[in-house]
């Protein structure tokens, strides 16, 4: 049999470049990593702003725990505390100013509401006579079941709204403020609360810890104890 012609090295060269040339499509191309963004299901929710970086801040995840209504519910009580707290802190300002009602707290006891003013605001409390504690408690208790039995649709089931309390009209908003807003005042209105109510929440906490624990924030007045604390609001 007849010997195959050897071809000469510069027909090699030139070969080789052309193979790898027609063999390059056949080459895997690297796979494109595509990045997936975890999506919150906070996001969209009232409370985003300036202070929290225009993003949902939930470090802990909590909102990712449950399911939609439980996420209503975390809203809701959060709407909650946020005002208890909003009326505590004004509360506690006027318990050290001094200012009280005018009569006796208790006929029985003979207790005056201005006996009661001159003292500490958790004195105070403790000096209330059983059955206005009973009062308040009832007061709190007769609102709270309203708010989870009497509005419908609930807060925490389709088309309801966390911190909505439109079916106790008369108690909530008795001059019908909010029916005269618009849907972007109202929901400015609705923010601020949120962010009111979180800064409540801080303070009100701060001043019964400065109160317990003396020394525990570093502010150079009698505070909270005294009248001395609404002296830069005069």
């Amino acid at each position: 049999p007849s010997q195959p012609t050897p071809r000469p090295p510069m027909a090699l060269s030139l070969a080789s470049p052309l193979a790898c040339g027609l063999a390059a499509p056949a080459m895997v191309r690297p796979a494109v990593q595509t990045r997936h963004v975890m999506m919150s299901a906070a996001d969209g929710m009232e409370g985003i702003s300036h202070e929290t970086g225009m993003k949902t801040w939930d470090p802990l995840g909590l909102a990712d725990l449950g399911s939609p209504a439980t996420l209503a519910f975390f809203r809701h009580a959060e709407l909650k505390h946020c005002r208890v707290a909003m009326a505590a802190f004004v509360g506690w300002l006027v318990a050290v100013s001094g200012v009280h009602f005018p009569g006796l707290c208790s006929f029985s006891e003979g207790v005056s509401f201005e006996d009661i003013s001159k003292l500490t605001p958790l004195e105070q409390w403790a000096a209330v006579p059983a059955l206005g504690k009973a009062q308040i408690l009832l007061a709190i208790g007769i609102i709270e079941h309203n708010s989870e039995w009497k509005i419908k649709p609930h807060y925490m089931a389709a088309g309801g709204k966390p911190g909505d309390l439109k079916g106790l009209k008369s108690f909530w908003d008795p001059a019908g403020l909010t029916s005269k807003m618009s849907a972007a005042k109202l929901e400015r209105q609705r923010l601020s609360e949120l962010k009111n109510g979180r800064a409540a929440m801080i303070g009100i906490i701060s001043v019964l810890i400065a109160h317990n624990v003396p020394g525990s924030i570093p502010l150079p007045i009698n505070f909270p104890a005294g009248p001395s604390l609404i002296l830069p609001f005069q």
